[in-house]
């Protein structure tokens, strides 16, 4: 089958189309044929082995010279082609989706997927809009329904509106009955509204902690503000939730990156009265797939593409959504 492998860590120049052995699905498992695979911000970080802290911290993702995992990307849509020793749940011609997370191996032809980390794919969506959904989908949910807890008639804001994440946890936070303000860049502006926020923060114009404006909840997905900023912007019953993957060192892998500011704030969370959320892990779960998918068929949320590629061109894709400044999903057709 064909896959795009990794070898060494590196830019996208890395990343290359090969013919490998197809896998096969062990117990509790089953294979998919890739019909789509989302990029994430993690497909970079891991291809480039960044940061440096993330390296010795998680040794079952980045080996010494180059990922663990030498096929890249999680999220994938697809057809289930055979199901493992003990598998009820699905059987051969299903749609599926879902996230594999640290198995990783999704952009390509097929994918070994563990059962817990797939649901049946949301009816009505195309393979290309369901494989923009798990990871991004995912984080919001569990940032804004497990963490911050949004309840109806609270204001949210969301730092990084236009993002994977973002463009999920504006219409999540509605969806909850939240009065939703989401921060993007001016070209962004009509893409965060449309989604439904019922305010639009330009940063190029206005430094979203110095409004006098407070909210319930500050969801950051940037990780460029410190925490007095953020904390400036919250209630004083407010919660903070931080899931920032950091930008684009240009290249150059940075030291600690975004995890300074997660560091930080798992020291300050037991201060105060404020609640400072930082969102270390959300592991695949087949329980919020199918929560997502029933926001998905009722039209609560809707994933937002903002490119697609072909398999061949994966690299490509994720040059864009790391350098480029991509919104929302870029996902790969296979």
């Amino acid at each position: 089958m064909k896959a795009i492998v990794q070898e060494r860590y590196g830019s996208s120049e890395t990343l290359r189309l090969l013919d490998v052995d197809p896998p096969a699905p062990a117990e509790g498992e089953v294979l998919v044929r890739v019909r789509a695979a989302a990029v994430n911000a993690r497909d970079w970080h891991i291809m480039r082995g960044d940061p440096y802290l993330a390296r010795l911290m998680m040794p079952s993702m980045f080996g010494r010279d180059a990922p663990r995992r030498p096929i890249r990307g999680s999220d994938f849509a697809g057809v289930v082609e055979a199901v493992g020793a003990g598998v009820t749940r699905f059987a051969p011609g299903d749609e599926v989706y879902g996230d594999l997370r640290e198995d990783d191996g999704a952009f390509a032809e097929l994918a070994r997927v563990p059962v817990g980390y797939a649901e049946h794919k949301p009816a009505g969506l195309t393979f290309e809009q369901a494989a923009a959904v798990p990871l991004a989908g995912t984080t919001a949910l569990v940032a804004l329904r497990d963490y911050a807890r949004v309840r109806a008639g609270q204001h949210v804001l969301i730092n990084g509106a236009s993002g994977g994440v973002g463009t999920f946890a504006v219409q999540l936070a509605k969806a909850f009955g939240a009065e939703v303000t989401g921060v993007c860049s001016t070209r962004n502006a009509e893409l965060v509204a449309e989604l439904g926020a019922d305010h639009v923060v330009d940063y190029t114009r206005e430094d979203f902690t110095r409004t006098g404006e407070r909210y319930d909840v500050v969801f950051d997905l940037v990780g460029n503000r410190t925490l007095g900023e953020c904390r400036r912007a919250l209630a004083d019953d407010g919660t903070l939730v931080l899931a920032g993957g950091g930008v684009s060192g240009g290249g150059r892998p940075s030291v600690v990156g975004p995890m300074t500011l997660t560091i930080r704030a798992t020291l300050a969370a037991r201060l105060g009265n404020r609640r400072i959320l930082p969102l270390l892990n959300v592991p695949p779960s087949a329980e919020v797939l199918a929560t997502l998918r029933d926001f998905l068929e009722a039209g609560q949320i809707t994933p937002a593409i903002d490119r697609t590629y072909p398999l061949d061109r994966a690299a490509e894709a994720v040059r864009y959504l790391e350098i480029e400044h991509a919104r929302a999903k870029v996902v790969i057709t296979v």
